[in-house]
C-alpha cells in the first residue's frame, strides 16, 4: 500500500469495519489524520464503485444516514446489504446508530 495515496488508505480503513458495524466518514478521515477530510471519504467511497473486497455500504454520514445509497445498483441495495447483517434502517437511517457503530483506532 502506497502510504501517499489517501484513497487507499481509506480502502484499508473501510476493510476493516466489522459484519454487523457501521462508521462515518469524518470518523475514517480522522483515523487517517485528517479530520477535515469527510468528504474526500466520500469521494474514496464513490470511487470504489464495484470494488468487492470494499464494504462500502457500511460507511455512512455522522448521524447514521445512508447518504451514499444512490451509488449503489438498484433502489435499496445499501439499505439490504446492512439489513443482511443485522442493522435496522428505517428512512434511510440507522436506527441505534451508536450500537451500531465501530470507532477506527490507528
Amino acid at each position: 500500500m502506497k502510504e501517499d495515496n489517501f484513497f487507499e488508505r481509506v480502502y484499508e480503513v473501510a476493510r476493516q469495519i466489522p459484519y454487523g458495524k457501521v462508521t462515518s466518514y469524518g470518523a475514517i478521515a480522522k483515523a487517517l489524520g485528517a479530520g477535515r477530510s469527510a468528504r474526500m471519504v466520500g469521494w474514496a467511497m464513490n470511487a470504489c464503485h464495484g470494488r468487492e473486497d470494499i464494504p462500502a455500504h457500511r460507511v455512512v454520514n455522522r448521524l447514521g444516514l445512508l447518504t451514499g445509497k444512490h451509488h449503489f445498483d438498484g433502489t435499496n441495495l445499501m439499505q439490504q446489504l446492512l439489513e443482511s447483517e443485522g442493522i435496522q434502517v428505517i428512512d434511510n437511517q440507522i436506527i441505534d446508530f451508536k450500537k451500531h457503530f465501530w470507532e477506527p483506532d490507528f
